[in-house]
């Protein structure tokens, strides 16, 4: 005999759906436990590494600091202490910049399909590349000083359309070259026809 009354729905974290933006349990942006592209739910969306999110800023850092420094200690040699002032635009850029880099590091996620990767991010405009398997012409993993030091590289998509061609930053080398060879036997099989 079954019973009429229907299951209730699975709670959050249960390992039924996908996390919001694609950050797991262990910092690296995996899916949760079960929902991975072997799991019972089939794939699901990936983040990339919670390193990135340092590296950029180390990034901005280098880039604001000088001209901060420079906007208060050159007017207040020249013109007087009170214009020192003019270093806090370039510290309110860093400011502003150092939280949206948390934003844009969270917006970064790609999702393995049977016949395309789909690569999404962005905060106040949200962008999805869909880059067909059988349209891949050369998938490359790139690894910087600064990169390499953060142990990060970078994926980078060519396709036949240049308008189409996309990148992954901020993954592990392991799982960039992982990914660098699943996507191109995928993407031979499909322009083989198999």
């Amino acid at each position: 005999m079954t019973d009429p009354t229907p299951a209730p729905p699975a709670p959050p974290g249960s390992g039924q759906h996908a996390t919001p933006h694609g950050t797991g349990p262990h910092g690296t942006g995996s899916a949760e436990p079960g929902t991975g592209p072997d799991g019972p739910d089939g794939p699901a969306w990936r983040g990339v590494e919670r390193a990135l999110l340092p590296l950029r800023r180390c990034v901005l850092l280098a880039w604001l600091l000088p001209p901060a420094a420079a906007a208060g200690v050159v007017p207040a040699l020249t013109a007087g202490p009170v214009w020192a002032l003019c270093a806090l635009l370039p510290l309110a850029a860093a400011g502003w910049g150092w939280g949206a880099l948390a934003r844009n590091w969270r917006s970064w996620r790609y999702l393995e399909r049977a016949d395309d990767l789909l690569i999404s991010r962005g905060v106040l405009w949200r962008e999805t590349t869909v880059v067909p398997y059988g349209r891949m012409q050369l998938v490359e993993v790139t690894s910087g000083p600064l990169e390499r030091r953060f142990g990060l590289a970078s994926l980078q998509l060519h396709t036949a359309a240049a308008t189409t061609d996309a990148g992954i930053p901020g993954l592990t080398p392991a799982e960039a070259e992982r990914l660098r060879d699943r996507l191109t036997e995928l993407g031979e099989a499909r322009s083989a026809g198999l």
